[in-house]
């Protein structure tokens, strides 16, 4: 796997020097994983459209959140290999918006109180990390979970 550059200079940055930070420890529990020549291949490329970023760049703390979240990507869909919490963020943002947000309209439409809404996004929410909980319990088991958690 191609090494990640050197950017003494970002240190300047807090928010550049955090994510650059936290994207060397992504690679560093990829380094840890057997994967397929293919797959580091494509995660060797998302390193090298990174190294190309100048670190004056004013886009280049987006463009590391961006090359993480493409290697997440390309590990999840390959490999079903995920950080600690994926599954559980993911559903929490699925369960408040495609469960919570109906349930919600539906409760405040028919008490005639739209703040029922509220009520429902949180019950969505809870029914979310509940069930990302679950899916992340059984990536650990099976071992497709990375000693790496995205913040």
């Amino acid at each position: 796997m191609i090494k990640l550059t050197d950017r003494p200079d970002i240190s300047g940055s807090v928010k550049a020097s955090n994510r650059y930070q936290q994207f060397a420890g992504l690679l560093r529990a990829i380094d840890e994983t057997k994967l397929t020549r293919d797959t580091l291949d494509l995660v060797d490329q998302e390193i090298e459209a990174l190294n190309a970023v100048p670190s004056e760049a004013k886009h280049f703390s987006r463009a590391i959140k961006t090359r993480e979240t493409q290697v997440i990507r390309i590990l999840e869909k390959r490999h079903k290999i995920v950080p600690r919490n994926f599954y559980r963020k993911l559903w929490m943002l699925l369960g408040m918006s495609a469960f919570g947000t109906p349930v919600g309209v539906t409760l405040g439409s028919s008490t005639g109180n739209m703040a029922f809404l509220g009520l429902g996004i949180g019950i969505g929410m809870a029914v979310g990390m509940a069930v990302g909980t679950k899916m992340d319990k059984k990536a650990f088991e099976e071992g497709r979970q990375l000693d790496f958690e995205v913040k």
